[in-house]
């Protein structure tokens, strides 16, 4: 007598389940321009390194015989595969049985993402597409439960938890509502593909009913809605390209909180001094320039990785490598609000600063900062409110910062741009102060101006006599910046900075903690 029956059903199921919704709806959700989960899976993992937890469960129907006459298997997948030699933890909804919304064992194997990722503390992949719960139920003849147990923590808890543990990024692939999209946005680093997929609170049948308002998927959610929302980081015109950015994040990346990310061989001189800088901020302070070509110049050559380049557009954040070493950036666009601290540049910034502490990166801040936004549109969008959270956030950082003040700083907004004990650099095209020059002489000297003969002459001529005493010179000479430097020398100086700091981030290591902010 043996278990071999019982061996045989155990294989059956495993068999069955990888045929997922079964070739008609996976030919279905391949014509929409989509792969299945496990195609997906196959496609961002290193082959044949994924380990399927899980594999067979689900629900069977069977005979008077107990022969299996069908099987539903769980509808979502998760296990560990390799990226680039390192371990994480990959899953997501299988959309080909009923469209990902959670079946009994899908739900459960959805909850335990988190718990695996984070008790064996590696990094947490989410490939979503589906549509959260159903009022149609689990499905099945099986009596569903009604609930979780009273002594069951709460199902979200492990989600905010894995976000101070370990890096979890999230993709949405296909319609992306309801309890997905609330693990899509709790994530240090999100993707949407273009025209596939779309990020609801909750589809356009239930907004009509609910609110009498008739809108697509993409009007409501699309891409182009939440870039600019801040719902989602980044955007991919196809699926290989988000698996594509998905690891460039990664590789910027610690496998935990108690790891420092790796320190790569760049193969880039670290005294490169490009003459492009010397030149890239005009000398009449009215011309905008491309901050972005200023960052690639002082970079690891190719290692800049921008996110979020379509939220908060007068700030710019992402990461990039100095010498090999990983680097959080945080610089001013000044071709949109003149590089402004807006509502959104200010959540912007901050984000990119909790990400940076919480995996104990350092922060390169590229100064070129006119203040907080102005005007009745800023106003109401709280500007001031989420800008002080910015500035808490700076100046409660523990990772060390620099500072290259590049063009201007002004007003309160400026303090952002500082953590404690920032290294501080300037460029010969500093302009700093309460107020900038042209505004501030409107407001101070308003009466002067308007009972001059000629107001515009005298406005211009207070406004050169003022910017003459705002030279970075004075700034050098008494000691309040580090060092007033040709911009052609900003990569040597950071690369040097780096190699002073990197022994200090052995004492950052573990979970970081924040009091409140405004």
């Amino acid at each position: 007598m043996s278990w071999k029956k019982e061996v045989d059903e155990i294989e059956l199921r495993q068999k069955l389940s990888k045929q997922q919704g079964g070739e008609e709806a996976i030919e279905i959700h391949h014509a929409k321009g989509r792969l299945s989960i496990r195609e997906r899976i196959d496609a961002l993992v290193s082959s044949g390194s994924f380990e399927e937890h899980g594999e067979g469960a689900g629900f069977a129907e069977k005979d008077a015989e107990g022969n299996i006459t069908s099987f539903s298997p769980a509808n979502y997948v998760i296990g560990f595969g390799e990226v680039n030699g390192r371990r994480l933890a990959v899953g997501g909804e299988d959309f080909t049985l009923k469209g990902g919304s959670p079946n009994g064992a899908g739900l459960r194997k959805s909850v335990y993402a988190e718990e695996l990722a984070v008790q064996f503390r590696v990094p947490l992949v989410r490939l979503l597409e589906g549509g959260g719960g159903s009022v149609a139920g689990g499905g099945g003849t099986r009596p569903q439960t009604v609930g979780s147990p009273v002594y069951a923590e709460p199902r979200f808890k492990i989600i905010a938890e894995a976000m101070n543990i370990v890096p979890v990024v999230s993709a949405a692939m296909g319609p992306t509502a309801g309890f997905p999209a609330g693990r899509l946005v709790a994530s240090h680093f999100s993707v949407m593909v273009k025209k596939t997929s779309q990020v609801l609170v909750a589809g356009p049948a239930l907004v009509e009913r609910a609110l009498g308002v008739s809108m697509t998927k993409e009007e409501l959610g699309g891409w182009e809605v939440h870039t600019r929302s801040g719902i989602v980081n980044n955007v991919a015109d196809t699926e290989v390209e988000a698996f594509e950015q998905i690891k460039r994040f990664l590789g910027f990346m610690p496998q935990n909180v108690w790891e420092l990310p790796e320190r790569k061989d760049c193969g880039d001189d670290p005294n490169r001094n490009d003459e492009a800088l010397l030149s890239i901020v005009p000398k009449d302070g009215r011309i905008p320039f491309e901050m972005r070509d200023l960052i690639e110049h002082v970079v690891d050559l190719g290692s800049w990785f921008e996110i979020s380049p379509f939220y908060g557009q007068g700030q710019v954040t992402g990461f990039a490598r100095l010498n090999g070493a990983v680097v959080g950036v945080i610089a001013n666009d000044c071709r949109h609000f003149a590089g402004a601290m807006t509502a959104t540049g200010s959540q912007k910034s901050k984000r990119l600063m909790e990400l940076c502490d919480t995996f104990h990166i350092p922060i390169i801040n590229f100064m070129d900062e006119p203040g907080f936004m102005i005007g009745p549109d800023a106003e109401q969008a709280g500007t001031i409110r989420y800008g002080m959270s910015a500035i808490a956030a700076a100046v409660q950082s523990t990772v060390p910062w620099a500072n290259i003040a590049i063009h201007k700083s002004f007003g309160v907004a400026s303090a952002a741009h500082y953590g404690p004990n920032t290294y501080k650099l300037a460029w010969p095209s500093w302009e700093m102060g309460a107020l900038p020059v042209q505004g501030g002489v409107a407001v101070a000297f308003h009466r002067e101006i308007a009972a001059a003969s000629n107001p515009e002459e005298k406005r211009r001529e207070l406004e050169e006599k003022l910017m003459e005493g705002r030279s970075p010179f004075p700034m050098m000479e008494s000691f309040a910046v580090n060092e007033l430097i040709d911009p052609r020398q900003t990569r040597s100086k950071l690369c040097q900075w780096i190699n002073w700091i990197e022994p200090l981030l052995e004492e950052l290591k573990g979970p970081v903690t924040w009091g409140m902010r405004p």
